[in-house]
């Protein structure tokens, strides 16, 4: 393993600013989603009164279930900010610790953070573009390596081959921060262009990084795993108050507060493990040509991010307008 978990909780620990601020934002949106549900919950009740039993536990049921609706459709129109301002801020301030340069205390440390992602991205609609078509990409190597093994004549491959496909698309959920990671790093004047570059690094030292993503995506979801068995109890206490039809959503909530707990404290820690084992694999490397000709023809995300390299270069943005 190219990372130390040592390492790795000494980086949360000097984050912690961020992880705090993780922490009042992935609950936050947990709790938003309770209430919303048990208000919406609480009116269709209400409305059911109305009506027969049957139907107050149906007006019930679908209250809830557009409360939590909404606030998902919500959520969605503030990915782009919480990328920009929470999970980009946390990744610099950890390329900077990882590099051995100083870093601010208490709130200090988030104003300098957000600082340099202004500094790299500009505008958060850049780097949420980068990051959608970054993860497009990295779909695409998956598919290069795991394909590789797939024609191996291997007794009984197929159903192994199965099985290391579905684990293949977990492991890889955190290498999208880790590209965005080399490019805070790097600082390449073209980001379009630094995006491109990474990708090939990660393409040419894929088997190395999927061997780390898999052993932390094993701890991560055994560590989620038993989040939720433990949130399994103050779930079924928040359900309680709800009526009717939602006293049954103990397990819908125990999965969103482990959801929490796992993108406020678990994903960073499996982050800080991935930048270590990427940036030491990497270190001193250049993009090979070969594994460029492969991505080209493999990706039409990795041609797309070709085309907005040009585009910046010649005086555009790079964002479709």
């Amino acid at each position: 393993m190219e990372f130390s978990f040592a390492r790795s909780f000494e980086i949360m620990r000097r984050t912690a600013p961020f992880i705090i601020l993780r922490i009042l934002v992935y609950f936050g949106i947990a709790v938003a989603y309770v209430l919303a549900t048990g208000t919406g919950a609480g009116i269709g009740w209400g409305v059911g009164a109305f009506g027969d039993v049957d139907f107050r536990a149906t007006s019930t049921f679908w209250g809830g279930a557009i409360g939590f609706g909404a606030t998902a459709a919500v959520l969605y129109f503030l990915r782009e900010y919480i990328l920009y301002m929470v999970k980009a801020g946390h990744i610099a301030v950890m390329v900077e610790m990882i590099d051995g340069r100083p870093l601010p205390e208490g709130k200090g440390q988030i104003a300098h953070a957000q600082d340099i992602v202004k500094d790299r991205f500009a505008q958060a609609n850049i780097l949420f573009a980068l990051d959608q078509i970054i993860k497009g990409v990295i779909g695409a190597i998956t598919g290069l390596v795991r394909g590789l093994a797939s024609i191996l004549p291997i007794p009984g491959v197929d159903g192994l081959m199965r099985v290391v496909r579905a684990f293949l698309r977990v492991a890889v959920g955190l290498i999208d921060e880790v590209i965005l990671a080399h490019l805070i790093r790097q600082n390449p004047d073209n980001p379009w262009s630094g995006a491109r570059d990474a990708l090939v690094l990660y393409g040419q030292n894929a088997r190395p990084m999927l061997a780390n993503a898999a052993w932390i995506t094993l701890v991560s979801y055994a560590l989620a795993f038993v989040v939720f068995l433990v949130m399994l109890a103050p779930a079924a206490a928040v359900v309680y108050l709800i009526p009717g039809g939602w006293s049954a959503g103990g397990f819908v909530f125990a999965i969103l507060f482990a959801w929490a707990v796992k993108a406020a404290l678990i994903e960073p820690f499996a982050l800080a493990c991935l930048l270590q084992a990427f940036f030491k694999v990497t270190d001193g490397q250049t993009p090979d040509p070969e594994w460029t000709a492969r991505l080209e023809g493999a990706s039409n995300k990795f041609k797309e991010l070709g085309t907005r390299a040009a585009n910046w270069a010649g005086g555009g943005k790079g964002v479709e307008s």
